[in-house]
């Protein structure tokens, strides 16, 4: 019979009576994560000598900290407005990332929210480097004890694992097929978590003991949706060419899939300004060969199915604008006949009353996205959260019904760098250090391998920084994907498709979608290395790669307002929003003491605005002391930069 309980200290005290003195916890990743409790229990093992704790998980987030003072006006407040004034922030993800973790716990993680552990030895020496699908295994061999995740609950005593079905089932499986004794499963109730129905509906004797601290009324942790910019932009729409009317669709999270789902509507809502984007980017691109086989340009009639371990904003907008529809259900027969036009009337009915045309592992997005998950999660025929050993992996059982139901399938998603010969980084730097995890990219990688009609689509950006370093790289270390499973690579200069190309057509095809400035360079190292002709012609490619031609291109479509910042909505306000951009104007500015003491120079010599909603924002309109003064100059300054 489950246990009750309505305070997280009896709580505690019952998990160490269960499984003291070596606690071994086993917690989700991302928003299902029970922080209260995961602090409750950290703040009591950590002053007692005689236990221990060793906490298994993924993707600790805690809200953004502020490391200057401009930062800290601007982050105060918004902080304060998407996540409260009293968000648990997960203490043993502040301690690891300040190398304070008490010697009596150990915690290691399969995926970091991005950049958060590249500058700690805990974070970096405890980092487990695993495919998503590898987990639930992993796990079974670490003598996990308990189990802890947040979920929704309804009147007839049932819970909802909502945000995360992605692995705590799968875990469960693998340590009873190992013959090891079940954890102690603990359920926190979240009021504010969606109820999401169908198979994340788990019976009420699921759980070993249920903690509900009425008193708890945090707001769910959210994303706060980044700008978009011209070479996010272009990214996008190339990537929205090879989505098949039909198909399939993976996406990650970030600029660039906001950057791709806006083009996705635009195609189907406005295809004649889609068409006329395109055509500035690349008037040629729309007669390729890849478009026409494997992906397209015109609106969608039969819409897309979207399968993909985390379901985003942008997934939203792609159901809200008609273009996520195509439902599939788990019947291999009536899939075969959907997809070879065969249905009867009343087999199509039953698609459409119990298929479903969204299936994900978890979801992350911002407050908005949350009530539209409410909303989806309650109907039979709309959103299925499902096991990450199914979302992240076709090679099972049910092989051929995958193969009917993810038809044309794209799997979009990020990169860091490439090699011209079709290697990926994207998740770890040269020396070895993580920055976030591989996740669930090789598994998509894989998974593009194994169906048929399927591709691999990473996206990246040539060059960074306002030195366009390159990100296309003759070596690479600590590669994510090896060159062998190479596909296709966007980069705002283009699409390049590897797949089964030689390593000569990999070079060429890769330069003509790096930057300018590094093309020579990467010629004659393929050159050097015999790897490619010598008279490779690269002119043209230097000629059009480049941010500022790039800027040409999408300046007019910026002035009319086609293309602005935030296309998929934006937590930040609109003067926030002109404030992100300053700031990062700022941070680039003063990065060298030369920019930095030219940026002053500037800001002194410069008529300015006085810009006092923006200034005022940022706590600076009775600015008294002389560094106050100096950097409310500077921030109208960023701003008047901006324009």
């Amino acid at each position: 019979m489950t246990q009750q309980f309505t305070s997280y200290d009896d709580m505690v005290a019952q998990v160490i009576e269960t499984c003291g003195p070596d606690i071994r916890l086993a917690t989700i990743l991302g928003l299902g994560k029970p922080n209260r409790l995961i602090n409750a229990l950290y703040d009591t093992v950590k002053d007692r000598s005689d236990l221990s704790l060793t906490i298994f998980t993924a993707l600790s987030l805690n809200p953004p900290e502020p490391a200057s003072d401009l930062e800290s006006r601007f982050l105060t407040p918004f902080v304060e407005r998407l996540y409260g004034k009293d968000f648990p922030r997960l203490k043993y993800a502040d301690d690891m990332k300040a190398g304070k973790l008490p010697g009596n716990i150990h915690v290691e993680e399969f995926y970091t929210q991005p950049g958060s552990y590249v500058k700690s030895a805990q974070g970096q020496q405890n980092y487990n480097s695993l495919n998503y699908t590898e987990v639930a295994d992993a796990l079974s061999t670490k003598g996990i004890n308990v189990v802890f995740q947040r979920v929704s609950a309804n009147d007839s005593g049932e819970y909802s694992l909502s945000s995360n079905t992605d692995l705590t089932q799968d875990v469960l499986d693998r340590i009873q097929q190992a013959g090891q004794p079940r954890p102690f499963c603990v359920g926190e109730v979240d009021h504010n978590l969606p109820w999401v129905g169908g198979k994340a509906v788990m019976p009420s004797q699921f759980f070993d003991a249920i903690v509900n601290v009425t008193s708890t009324n945090d707001q769910l942790f959210a994303l706060p949706r980044q700008p978009v910019s011209d070479s996010d932009f272009a990214i996008g729409f190339y990537a929205s060419l090879l989505v098949k009317d039909g198909g399939t669709l993976q996406v990650g999270i970030g600029a660039l899939a906001d950057a791709l789902c806006y083009a996705l509507v635009l195609r189907h809502t406005d295809n004649a300004l889609y068409r006329k984007i395109i055509n500035a980017l690349n008037p040629d691109v729309l007669a390729s060969d890849l478009v026409r086989e494997y992906g397209g340009y015109e609106p969608f009639e039969t819409g897309v199915y979207g399968c993909s371990e985390m379901v985003n904003e942008g997934f939203r907008v792609l159901v809200e604008q008609g273009i996520m529809k195509r439902r599939v259900v788990d019947n291999l027969t009536l899939m075969r006949k959907q997809n070879t036009g065969e249905l009867s009337a009343e087999e199509q009915d039953i698609i459409e009353s119990e298929g479903k045309y969204l299936r994900g592992g978890f979801y992350l997005g911002s407050p908005e996205f949350y009530q539209w998950i409410e909303e989806q999660g309650a109907q039979p025929n709309t959103l299925e959260m499902d096991r990450i050993g199914r979302i992240n992996s076709v090679t099972g059982p049910d092989y051929e019904l995958e193969v009917e139901q993810r038809r044309h399938a794209r799997f979009m998603n990020i990169c860091m760098m490439a090699t011209p010969l079709g290697g990926a980084a994207s998740e770890t730097l040269p020396d070895g250090r993580v920055v976030s995890g591989v996740g669930g990219q090789y598994n998509f990688v894989s998974m593009a391998a194994d169906l048929p009609e399927a591709r691999s689509v990473l996206m990246f950006h040539a060059a960074r920084g306002d030195k366009q370093e390159s990100n296309v790289r003759w070596n690479l270390s600590n590669l994510t994907i090896p060159r062998h499973l190479r596909d296709i690579y966007v980069t705002e200069y283009g699409i390049a498709d590897l797949r089964f190309a030689s390593d000569e057509e990999c070079i060429q095809r890769m330069l003509s979608v790096s930057a300018s400035g590094s093309v020579t360079s990467l010629k004659e190292q393929a050159v050097a290395a015999g790897k490619l002709k010598a008279s490779f012609y690269i002119s043209t490619i230097k000629q059009k790669n480049s941010p500022e031609i790039l800027g040409k291109r999408l300046a007019e479509f910026r002035r009319n307002g086609s293309l602005i910042d935030y296309p998929l909505g934006s937590d930040f306000t609109p003067v926030e929003q002109k404030l992100v951009t300053a700031l990062q104007i700022l941070r680039r500015s003063t990065s060298t003491t030369a920019g930095k003491l030219q940026l002053i120079y500037r800001a002194l010599t410069t008529q300015l605005p006085d810009y006092e909603e923006e200034v005022s924002r940022m706590s600076l309109s009775e600015a008294t002391s002389l560094k106050e003064k100096l950097t409310a100059r500077l921030l109208r300054y960023a701003l008047f930069s901006s324009e």
